[in-house]
């Protein structure tokens, strides 16, 4: 059997989607058949959130079992596996070592489609060539940081990270739940305007997703209020932070953007909010569109998913956080904050390293919080601490089995019982306002989509059992009714709607309106029938959770154990949730959970490397 068929055939039984087989065909079908596989495969992981092929991983799926297993083995067969692929692959046409056009790209023993080569080498660029110290004024400085964060006699983390940001024109921090992010920003953009001599100094707000731009506004602007500013001051802090995609001028139907390097963004500082969602390929544009003298602060928590899309730019980032800084920098950190600030032992990536802060101290969970314990046990990958903290009793955490029908029932009883207050406020027709923030206390969170487990099946079973009960009633010949909440999956910069905002269906005098929040804490509704592609959202992916808190998460796990099932998605999930935890899940699921790493294979942390 040649290798064309064998590739069609791997389609056929969902090895490989058609579009990887059309590319290989289309790049490499006069080349050497192993290198029609190599692209295959290449084109499979990109799709997969990878941003390359190392060489090394060009042998059978061994984590396949039966047909799949033997169609691997049998298209390594009719390729007749080289004994140096590298050799090969530079000799084809379809492939280059950056220095010729090419579909694909060699280096460091790393494949790479062309456009993922091209933002990579982009984002390792900026963050080593460009992140070049801000000259500043010390004394000034020390005497803005001591105004704003109080004297502590040991390492004040968060006070560490305003002057990292304040003397790096790229600085990143990182943390997890309740370790003060948003309180750091805001006494960092109150430095910010303090030290300013410009007449205009324009600072931006972003963040992926309009959920998250909303949060941001709202968090941050509470955070503001409370700093002593004078009204100059306040003037020159943003009013409402926008998505990514509307910071950059996305335009309708189009892959172009408004700001690029040749039309630059016009700011003087850029704070991006939920790093860890940010793609690898929207870092590249997002860094091609900061002015030269832009500088950029990115917040998120490292330990968090990745994008659905490729890459995993955060975490490889902050590979290096606990590098610790250079003597040098530790030294001047040290004489900023007035504390000792640690000398890393790291040798490499000095200039990344010095552009990091971790943020270690949690103000939201203490010691008797569940949430909090288990967040750390299943961040840590510690089976043992794991089954201590379910062991316990915690009453913010509450865990059920999830194996049988009546275990599945009861799940969706609980869940009726925790959108309780939405569904009463729905009842008594009250304000818009009013019921999305209801329908904000509480989400179900799930680790797929299709299947009975799953985002698809639980909506069904959900509003069968919601139509059941009399809460809301189901029209014959349409998906809408009064209380159906939906998510956007698909961005709209003409409407002001993006991937992860979620509305709500309500009746009015206008007839059926959906209701969404705006960035500004405003609401505004739209006709069903102008919103982007949608899903109803009574429950959702923990991925569209990301940049979402909720007073109480409830997260199922399928009843099989499934390559989707890691421990970031599980710590994800987990610190979804503000107040109360529920988690319907096999004792064993969870375990190996906790122990599965999410893997995304970039050369990043490899270029980072080769910093000193």
């Amino acid at each position: 059997m040649n290798l064309q068929t064998l590739l069609l055939d791997a389609v056929t039984h969902k090895i490989l989607r058609p579009l990887d087989v059309q590319f290989a065909m289309m790049v490499a079908e006069h080349e050497h058949p192993a290198v029609m596989l190599a692209a295959a495969i290449l084109s499979r992981d990109a799709g997969e959130g990878h941003v390359c092929l190392p060489l090394s991983r060009l042998v059978p799926d061994e984590q396949q079992n039966g047909k799949a297993r033997e169609l691997w083995e049998q298209l390594f067969a009719a390729v007749d596996t080289p004994a140096d692929w590298s050799s090969l692959l530079a000799q084809s046409q379809a492939v280059s070592d950056d220095e010729t056009p090419a579909p694909m790209i060699l280096r460091a023993e790393r494949l790479y489609l062309n456009r993922m080569w091209r933002n990579e080498l982009c984002v390792a660029r900026f963050f080593s060539e460009q992140n070049q110290p801000v000259p500043v004024d010390e004394t000034q400085l020390v005497a803005t940081l001591n105004a704003l964060f109080p004297p502590s006699d040991e390492v004040d983390w968060q006070k560490v990270a305003a002057a990292v940001a304040l003397t790096r024109r790229i600085s990143v921090i990182s943390g997890g739940p309740g370790t003060g992010k948003t309180t750091t920003v805001a006494k960092l953009l109150a430095a910010l305007v303090q030290l300013s001599t410009q007449e205009k100094f324009r600072i931006r707000l972003a963040a992926p997703t309009g959920k998250a731009a909303a949060r941001l506004t709202e968090s941050l602007g509470s955070a503001l209020r409370r700093l002593p500013l004078t009204e100059r001051q306040k003037e020159m802090l943003p009013a409402e932070a926008s998505t990514l995609h509307r910071l950059l001028g996305a335009q309708p139907g189009s892959q172009r953007l408004r700001y690029h390097s040749g039309n630059p963004l016009h700011l003087d500082v850029l704070v991006v909010d939920e790093a860890s969602m940010i793609d690898l390929p929207m870092m590249s544009r997002l860094i091609d569109a900061l002015p030269a003298h832009g500088r950029i602060i990115f917040l998120g928590d490292r330990d968090q998913l990745a994008s659905v899309e490729a890459g995993a730019v955060l975490g490889d980032i902050c590979a290096w956080v606990n590098g610790g800084y250079t003597p040098v920098r530790a030294a001047e950190l040290s004489r900023l904050t007035g504390t000792p600030v640690p000398v890393g032992e790291e040798s490499g990536a000095g200039a990344l390293r010095d552009s990091l802060c971790l943020l270690q101290k949690s103000y939201r969970f203490g010691s008797h919080s569940g949430i909090g314990q288990l967040a750390t046990a299943v961040n840590c990958g510690d089976k043992r601490s794991l089954k201590s903290v379910c062991a316990q009793g915690f009453e913010d955490i509450i865990l059920r089995p999830l194996r049988t029908h009546d275990e599945y029932q009861n799940m969706l009883e609980d869940a009726l019982r925790g959108y309780e207050h939405y569904l009463t406020l729905l009842g008594t027709h009250a304000e818009p306002e009013a019921v999305l923030a209801a329908f904000a206390e509480f989400q179900l969170l799930c680790a797929l989509r299709e299947g009975p487990y799953g985002v698809s099946g639980l909506n069904t079973q959900l509003e069968q059992t919601l139509a059941r009960k009399r809460h809301v009633s189901l029209p014959r010949h349409s998906r809408w009714y009064q209380g159906r909440p939906v998510m956007i999956a698909r961005n709209d910069s003409a409407l002001g709607l993006f991937n992860g905002d979620i509305g709500v269906a309500l009746e009015g005098e206008q007839g059926m309106r959906v209701w969404f929040p705006m960035p500004d804490g405003t609401v505004k509704s739209f006709h069903p029938g102008r919103l982007p592609e949608h899903d109803t959202a009574w429950a959702m992916t923990v991925h569209k959770s990301q940049g979402s808190e909720f007073d109480h998460a409830a997260l199922i796990l399928p009843a099989q154990s499934v390559p989707l099932v890691t421990r970031e998605l599980v710590y994800t999930a987990i610190t979804r949730a503000r107040q109360r935890l529920s988690l319907y899940a096999d004792d064993k699921l969870l375990a190996q959970a906790v122990v599965t790493r999410t893997e995304r294979r970039s050369g990043l942390t490899a270029f980072f490397e080769g910093i000193r």
